[in-house]
């Protein structure tokens, strides 16, 4: 056999990771990273760490399981906290689209209302918690309208940035060739507006969860905020970590359902 016969199964049989499509390398990276975090943090809380302040994930998974899914007070107040932000996620997008394309159907709304909307986004949300302490008082109804209005703003500023992006030429003529409004909304602006306001979707499903939390921080009684800030003040980081693992999954969940929803109206533009 020759030395260029012997070369030939070598380079017709490709490596492992060469074999590998870019999805999967994409897949398997992230894989290997996420097992590089844990096993780091693993090293660090068990010899390094105060464990005072840091359990390794050893130890989270245990308290997972054995105080935090086994207590059912804690998975109530999970599936509380769950169905205020999943109730609050979805108000904060009718009213940040219907608010949204309100400001930004015209000139005259986007330079009216525009700038107060900006204005209203820049105040921190969080000072004005006492507020709504006094308006919905310590219940479900004030965790919900707090998630709600750090929710809404994303959504505004995208849907009106995405509207200002439609070229002018296709609503004239949408509108000549008798196009109503609900036509234009549907079949122009929409369509053009879709990659912004998914991103507007994005950034309110993290805003509010975080509006949530934070309420369930300050005014729960027993809900996950309660059970957070009591295992915070007692020092003890396991059933922490292992809380904030779970609505770590719940931003995963929602962000999740944003994905498909968003693969759903983007395949016209495959």
């Amino acid at each position: 056999m020759t030395v260029a016969a012997a070369r030939v199964p070598a380079a017709s049989t490709p490596s492992f990771i060469g074999g590998m499509s870019r999805r999967a390398k994409v897949i398997w990276t992230r894989r290997l990273v996420l097992l590089g975090l844990v096993v780091a943090f693993e090293i660090y809380a068990r010899f390094i760490g105060n464990p005072r302040l840091f359990s390794p994930p050893s130890a989270i998974v245990y308290a997972l399981f054995d105080e935090i899914l086994v207590d059912p007070r804690i998975r109530g107040a999970i599936y509380q906290a769950f169905t205020e932000v999943l109730v609050a996620y979805v108000m904060a997008i009718i009213i940040g689209l219907v608010v949204g394309l309100s400001v930004g159907w015209s000139n005259f709304g986007r330079r009216s209302f525009y700038p107060i909307v900006i204005l209203l986004y820049a105040i921190p949300q969080v000072i004005l918690l006492p507020l709504f302490v006094l308006t919905f008082g310590i219940g479900p109804a004030c965790k919900i309208a707090f998630g709600v209005s750090h929710g809404i703003f994303p959504i505004i500023v995208n849907v009106v940035a995405g509207m200002r992006n439609v070229n002018a030429l296709y609503l004239r003529s949408a509108s000549s060739m008798g196009a109503s409004n609900f036509d234009l909304a549907r079949h122009v602006y929409f369509p053009h507006m879709v990659p912004s306001l998914f991103a507007g979707l994005r950034l309110g499903m993290t805003l509010t969860l975080l509006g949530v939390i934070l309420a369930e921080l300050y005014v729960s009684t027993g809900g996950i905020g309660y059970w957070t800030k009591l295992y915070a003040e007692t020092f003890d980081p396991a059933p922490l970590f292992a809380l904030i693992a779970v609505l770590a999954v719940m931003a995963i969940l929602l962000n999740e359902l944003v994905r498909i929803a968003e693969r759903r109206f983007t395949r016209w533009r495959n």
